[in-house]
């Protein structure tokens, strides 16, 4: 996989932050976990369920070899928002969500949680919420 990052940014490579001083291209030659800059997210960004639970997976992805606590707070996140989901679209994402907590494929996981983050704004946003079942 090839990797092309600019100057000044960041990646989170198996818990480690590397910070390019110029434009390069990485390629990574075996499988490794990582993060680019642009998809993580600060705490004070995680206002809602659904970008709380992102934040939660976020912080296993980054800190691999301390990510006990975070594991455990994952799953009571997906057990509990799964439970109160209304919205079939999010039910099935979540759905997706724990099954690939459940493969230890956390990067696929926070990848189905960002996709409900419309979703998630569009019924906040909707006056029928209460009735409909936001996550």
């Amino acid at each position: 996989m090839n990797i092309s990052l600019r100057r000044g940014e960041r990646i989170f490579v198996n818990g480690a932050v590397l910070r390019v001083d110029r434009k390069v291209c990485i390629e990574l030659l075996n499988d490794v976990t990582f993060l680019l800059e642009n998809h993580v997210m600060q705490e004070e960004e995680a206002t809602t369920p659904l970008r709380r639970l992102y934040f939660v997976i976020q912080t296993m992805i980054i800190s691999p070899n301390d990510c006990d606590a975070a594991v455990a707070l994952c799953r009571e996140t997906l057990v509990s928002l799964s439970g109160a989901a209304k919205d079939p679209r999010i039910v099935a994402g979540l759905g997706a969500a724990i099954r690939h907590i459940a493969d230890e494929r956390p990067f696929e996981a926070l990848k189905a949680v960002r996709a409900m983050f419309q979703i998630e704004a569009e019924l906040a946003a909707s006056p029928q919420t209460e009735q409909r079942g936001a996550a």
